[in-house]
């Protein structure tokens, strides 16, 4: 499926205007196997439900270490009841390799029909990378309890880190995707507020990298610019609200995740997130944080390279932006970008999350070779470059 994206190098959409006339969109959609969203306060108890309509009768619950031991994990498996068999209580950040073949092991163990992620990214690659050794052998349904904003529940691919380099890579196949989505706002008050609010800005990052990627389309254009104007109204109050309140704002910034990532397949995203992808595993680094570190220097890489496409940005945002003058919006995007994140006790630069910065220097090369091999800026972009925005983020 991305061979084939990568062939096709639609223009961006604002090129599609010229001389006064108006070219018809090239811009297909691919959907993801994704069947169904279940939303809403109390619908764990529909997770039950959910396994006996889709005939599932031997599923392990996927979670890590704090939420394997909190009470939470007992409305997860109380709502499954005798269709739980097991419970594997070891992803961890990042996804070890080690951890994927512990999992592995289990699944064959127990014989199991499908895998119920419980958690955040973490948990949700490691059933992703798990999954994609038993595509020849079996049909494993995953179904999604997502935690944190990191929405990594609605892609079909998933990122897995070799232990003894620290570098990672990743597994993609439509298979892969979750079929099923629960969002239980109620699930995430446990959720401590710095990964809460982190994940918040790597959903932001999911929206504003899809909008402007050589390949955005105008359905997930739409969809992210709605995703940054929940961020803004609600992800604040979501931590700083209380009860029922609370409870509503969370609901909202599920549903703000969703729209960030929707169609991302199509889409990629671009610089923040491949630098993401290095410096999270080298310095083990919250993929979220990473967000609020590296994105307002991505924005500002590609105001200078595509300023045309921050108009859906700008509408998010809500800030002012002429057509006629991109750039100088685009630069206002980032700038608001960067005072959004600021808002939040979490680590805007690369000292504060504890990189070192004679360091930085060893994942040029790979950041690199990612933007070569992804094609998510509209140029080659040199090692000099990534160098630039390494030491950018570092201050």
């Amino acid at each position: 499926m991305l061979a084939a994206w990568a062939a096709v190098r639609r223009k961006p959409l604002s090129a599609l205007y010229t001389s006064g006339t108006m070219d018809a969109l090239n811009a297909d959609f691919t959907l993801s196997k994704l069947e169904r969203v279940i939303a809403g306060p109390g619908k764990i108890a529909a997770l039950g439900e959910e396994l006996e309509r889709r005939g599932l009768k031997r599923a392990i619950v996927v979670t890590g270490r704090s939420l394997g031991s909190s009470p939470l994990l007992g409305q997860v498996t109380g709502a499954m009841g005798a269709r739980c068999a097991g419970v594997f209580k070891g992803a961890r950040q990042h996804v070890p390799r080690s951890v994927v073949g512990q999992l592995e092991a289990e699944i064959t163990r127990v014989d199991a029909d499908s895998l119920v992620s419980f958690g955040g990214g973490s948990p949700i690659d490691t059933c992703k990378v798990a999954s994609f050794a038993f595509l020849a052998s079996r049909d494993l349904v995953h179904i999604a309890i997502p935690t944190t904003l990191s929405a990594g529940e609605y892609t079909h691919a998933g990122g897995v880190t070799d232990e003894t380099t620290r570098v990672k890579s990743g597994v993609s196949d439509p298979r892969l995707a979750p079929r099923t989505v629960l969002n239980d706002p109620t699930l995430t008050l446990a959720t401590p507020d710095w990964l809460w609010v982190a994940t918040g800005m790597r959903a932001l990052d999911h929206a504003i990298e899809t909008i402007y990627t050589p390949r955005h389309h105008p359905l997930s254009d739409a969809l992210a610019s709605r995703a940054i104007s929940l961020l803004v109204e609600h992800l604040k109050p979501s931590i700083a609200a209380t009860g029922g309140e609370k409870v509503a704002h969370r609901g909202w910034c599920q549903f703000a995740a969703w729209f960030s990532i929707y169609g991302s397949m199509n889409t990629r995203f671009g610089i923040s997130h491949l630098l993401g992808h290095q410096i999270g595993p080298r310095w083990d680094v919250p993929h979220g944080v990473t967000s609020c570190i590296t994105l307002p220097h991505a924005m500002r890489f590609m105001a200078a390279i595509a300023p045309e496409r921050f108009g859906p940005i700008a509408e998010g945002f809500r800030v002012p932006f002429d057509p006629r003058e991109p750039k100088a919006g685009a630069l206002k995007c980032a700038d608001k970008t960067a005072e959004f994140i600021a808002q939040f006790e979490v680590p805007r630069s690369l000292k504060s999350a504890g990189v070192p910065r004679a360091e930085i220097v060893d994942i040029v090369e790979p950041v690199a070779h990612e933007l070569e091999k992804s094609q998510v800026v509209d140029r080659p972009v040199t090692k000099a470059e990534v160098l630039g925005l390494l030491e950018a983020s570092y201050q």
